[in-house]
């Protein structure tokens, strides 16, 4: 078995991560340990890294090679899902609901969660900041599904997506994109490939050029993500 030598991040909140542009590990682990402040999770998002763990190990920090991304303007809509979008029947709101969406992407996992209590805080902190959003699809008046992620500059990383009614995590991912295209977001991640993503035209990309992608959109200025009328 080969041991793969991991960098420990420092308690002190400004101890920074290392390169993920070196990391050699196979599955793209840049390091371990830390906290989930909200600086140190900007900081991470800065980087292309994103904390993914279980609840009773270590912090761990992740920068996969390849990299799924789907491109703002560039999603392909399945025709029975454009078939369902076109029917009209959901409403969308952007962060009107932020910690209900979160807490239904922690419950609604049959072979359980990463979203660990400590991880529900953090990003509501990161919420509360400003950082982390959520869309949400509504139907006869109730939450059908929605998805949340963080926004830094120009680039936005998808965290989770939850139905409860059919297709409405599919319906919450494409209005996301439409909204990060309206908004002009230049990419957004999606972290690892899954079969799910396969049909909106996922791109996996190195993890070279996904570094350079992302040093280019969070240098931009934020575009914002919600306004008031989004909402309501």
């Amino acid at each position: 078995m080969t041991l793969w030598p991991v960098p420990l991040l420092g308690d002190a909140p400004d101890a920074g991560f290392p390169d993920p542009g070196a990391c050699r590990h196979p599955d793209g682990l840049v390091a371990v340990g830390g906290d989930l402040s909200t600086e140190r999770l900007l900081d991470a998002y800065r980087n292309g890294i994103f904390p993914w763990y279980e609840a009773e190990g270590p912090i761990l920090w992740w920068s996969p090679d390849p990299r799924a991304v789907l491109v703002p303007g560039h999603v392909h809509v399945p025709k029975r899902l454009a078939r369902t979008l076109r029917q009209g029947r959901h409403e969308i709101t952007v962060d009107g609901a932020f910690e209900t969406v979160i807490e239904a992407c922690a419950e609604r996992r049959d072979e359980g969660t990463w979203i660990t209590p400590g991880m529900l805080r953090a990003y509501t902190g990161l919420h509360e900041a400003g950082n982390a959003h959520s869309l949400e699809i509504w139907m006869d008046g109730e939450l059908a599904g929605g998805v949340y992620g963080v926004a830094v500059g120009a680039m936005f990383y998808a965290e989770s997506k939850v139905h409860v009614r059919r297709d409405a995590s599919k319906i919450a991912l494409v209005e996301l994109m439409r909204h990060l295209e309206r908004r002009g977001y230049l990419l957004c991640d999606c972290q690892l490939w899954n079969p799910h993503l396969e049909q909106f035209n996922v791109r996996m990309i190195d993890r070279g050029d996904f570094l350079r992608l992302v040093r280019h959109a969070v240098a931009r200025p934020s575009p914002g993500f919600a306004d008031a009328a989004d909402r309501s």
